[in-house]
């Protein structure tokens, strides 16, 4: 692998710094984005719709994720609803349940039903993907987001899990297998290579990637000496 120029995997960028999210929007090798209201509360976002819109104005090439944050699935499908008028390019981010446990699996079915793009987000079993591919409609293009990373942080390798939940999605054609949480470079080339269709990626670790990725470790390992012996001089240790 030489750059992220060669995966075959689609990469989206994750986060909610404006600057950010425009300046990675232009890069080629991305070709979408996602949010989530965590990264907009962290960014400093007070108007989630204004933020919205300001965003759209320049993203309008590339599909990109916003999610609704109620709890009352009445208010959820209209949030949802909402939001998909925003843009062709806008997924509505529907989560698995909502912060007290209550299945979404219904409004999906409906909102699906109804032709709204959905990205149904914070998936972490196959008990759960299994009823997602359920509820989509296979005429709408669809994203189910898996938090591969999460389930890593848990001590479980989440590539057999990716590997059965894109085998769980046959029947959904349009619906593509999205890796979500990702900690570290490596993860970009682990979702790659067991079949996700798309990665969704902070913009430290895509900083990260674009100037890491096929290093020679061996030009590395002489990178990593260097930098302990430039630091040991400026510290001025003696022995």
């Amino acid at each position: 692998m030489k750059s992220l120029n060669d995966l075959k995997i689609h990469l989206y960028a994750d986060g909610a710094d404006k600057a950010g999210i425009l300046d990675l929007y232009a890069k080629p090798y991305i070709k979408g984005l996602t949010t989530n209201p965590t990264l907009m509360n962290k960014a400093g976002i007070k108007d989630y719709e204004a933020f919205s819109k300001d965003i759209l104005q320049t993203v309008t090439a590339k599909p990109i994720s916003l999610e609704v944050f109620t709890d009352d699935l009445v208010d959820m499908k209209r949030q949802a609803l909402k939001i998909a008028s925003w843009g062709s390019n806008v997924y509505t981010k529907i989560p698995i349940t909502n912060s007290v446990g209550v299945s979404c699996i219904p409004l999906i079915k409906e909102l699906a039903a109804s032709g709204v793009k959905l990205n149904v987000t914070a998936l972490l079993t196959l008990a759960q993907v299994r009823d997602v591919a359920a509820a989509l409609n296979p005429a709408v293009p669809s994203v189910v987001s898996v938090f591969a990373g999460r389930i890593a942080d848990t001590g479980v390798d989440p590539v057999p899990l990716m590997r059965a939940a894109g085998a769980l999605l046959v029947d959904q054609p349009k619906a593509e297998l999205l890796w979500a949480s990702v900690r570290e470079v490596l993860n970009i080339i682990q979702a790659d290579e067991c079949g996700c269709k798309i990665v969704t990626v902070p913009h430290d670790i895509l900083a990260k990637a674009a100037k890491m990725l096929g290093t020679d470790l061996t030009a590395l390992s002489l990178d990593t000496v260097k930098m302990f012996a430039k630091d040991a001089a400026a510290a001025g240790f003696k022995l």
